[in-house]
């Protein structure tokens, strides 16, 4: 956390200095935005590098620990690569998401970057409970307490969905006071707006799709999540974007609504493989 911070700050207060050169600062426009984010993660990596090789905390790195062990270092690549797939799925998913919206034009853009935007800013701490529902799975597992570590990820899920839900209602509820806070642009708006009301009816889907596949990676079986977010993403969110956006002639709005089903239908796909208890027979 103290590590997050630091490289926030940093990043914040940049922006706008690069951005609009206040003070001595040039102004840069776009570019100085990409420089303020490269210079607060790269202050960050340096202050994690700082703490370790000091000894203040938990883990203490010493000259001697360093050696190379090829056995464990392929088993890391073994998982890793998977998980590495996995996040590429969603990721260009997205991409190709954004290029469907751009068909109806770049008010579109903006509004889906937009209502994107402030909900990723608010699920982060359904992310906190996601990973924390991981480590749990994974420390359980080793204590051989594979009841314990299922008991931990049902909880989180219906923890992160009742804070979810809440959040739902409040956005479904004043999405356009909350989009002009960001945005003033009246094609810009209504478009946020509408895709902020669809992003939350499927607030409870993300709440427990998240933490099923996190529960996943906490186990070890990355190869799971990657199977379920390559159909959840390109099988159905994708052709079904397509389909209703530009066949049906929903515009953006159907792309807005395919998210909320493919989400949900990831969710519920990883709710009945993880009910199906395979996670925990896991070996690394």
């Amino acid at each position: 956390m103290r590590l997050l911070w630091v490289s926030n700050i940093i990043n914040l207060v940049l922006d706008p200095c690069l951005i609009f050169g206040l003070g001595p600062f040039p102004r840069m426009g776009v570019t100085g935005a990409a420089l303020a984010t490269f210079t607060g993660r790269s202050i960050g990596v340096l202050y994690q590098f700082y703490r370790l090789l000091k000894g203040t905390e938990r883990i203490h790195i010493l000259v001697r620990h360093l050696r190379l062990n090829v056995r464990v270092m392929m088993r890391l690549l073994r998982v890793s690569v998977t998980g590495i797939l996995q996040f590429a799925i969603a990721n260009a998913s997205w991409i190709v998401l954004v290029r469907i919206i751009s068909i109806f034009g770049a008010a579109a853009v903006a509004g889906y970057t937009i209502a994107i935007r402030i909900v990723v800013f608010f699920i982060l701490p359904s992310w906190g409970l996601s990973n924390a529902a991981a480590t749990l799975v994974g420390q359980n597992l080793g204590a051989k307490r594979p009841d314990r570590a299922a008991q931990a990820v049902w909880q989180t899920g219906f923890y992160n969905m009742l804070f979810l839900g809440a959040i739902g209602i409040f956005f479904f509820s004043f999405a356009t006071p909350v989009v002009k806070l960001f945005v003033s642009d009246p094609a810009v708006v209504p478009i946020a707006a509408i895709a902020l009301r669809t992003f939350s009816c499927g607030n409870i889907g993300y709440a427990y799709g998240m933490v099923m596949l996190q529960a996943f990676n906490g186990a070890g079986d990355t190869l799971t999540p990657t199977i379920v977010n390559f159909f959840g993403f390109w099988v159905l969110e994708l052709p079904l974007a397509w389909w209703l956006a530009v066949t049906m002639h929903w515009r953006a709005e159907g792309a807005f609504l395919s998210i909320v089903i493919a989400e949900c239908s990831i969710a519920a796909a990883g709710m009945v493989l993880f009910r199906r208890g395979r996670w925990a027979r896991q070996q690394i």
